[in-house]
């Protein structure tokens, strides 16, 4: 199996995750030191240092959990195929298309929706339920959430479809498949 990695993109998102962590963190740490360094700041400029902070460092912290933290979906999914021949072409994070993983085999194309998440996940009446955990329930505010990865698969195949119908004139079949790539899944 070939395995094709846009390799700039995800640079680019785990060094924009790096940059808000700690962008986050300096603002919070100004927001705690500028009242000592300089009495007369008002407590407002101090509470929106704080706020702001806090704010853009949950958001690094959370991208920093998608696009940096191991076990990353690539790793595993790549080790998962490794057994395919050449014939199957495996591209994770195509630049102009709105899914992360594409496998193309020589049935068709197979969208590779994946869950990188840790738990127990069940599939009950047309619903993902996530089995939550104390720890699990603290870290959601930072971490990705379940969501429905059903809908998010097939709103893909319908998208690629139509785009390649468009591309070739002909009628491609597109598998969407969900994928647990934690191994604490």
């Amino acid at each position: 199996m070939k395995v094709i990695i846009n390799k700039a993109k995800l640079a680019q998102r785990a060094q924009n995750a790096n940059i808000a962590s700690i962008s986050g963190m300096v603002a919070l740490l100004v927001g705690v030191v500028l009242p000592l360094v300089i009495p007369s700041v008002g407590q407002v400029l101090q509470l929106i240092f704080i706020l702001a902070g806090i704010t853009i460092s949950m958001a690094g912290i959370y991208q920093a959990n998608r696009w940096v933290r191991k076990p990353r979906p690539e790793e595993q999914l790549s080790k998962a195929l490794k057994g395919l021949d050449d014939k199957y072409v495996l591209y994770h994070y195509p630049s102009s298309l709105p899914c992360d993983h594409i496998l193309l085999t020589p049935e068709g194309v197979v969208n590779l929706e994946t869950v990188n998440l840790a738990g127990q996940f069940i599939y009950k009446g047309k619903r993902w339920v996530e089995r939550m955990t104390m720890g699990r329930a603290l870290r959601s505010i930072v971490e990705e959430r379940l969501g429905d990865p059903t809908r998010s698969a097939l709103a893909v195949q319908r998208y690629l479809v139509e785009k390649l119908s468009e591309l070739t004139g002909e009628m491609i079949t597109v598998k969407p498949v969900i994928t647990f790539t934690h191994p604490g899944a």
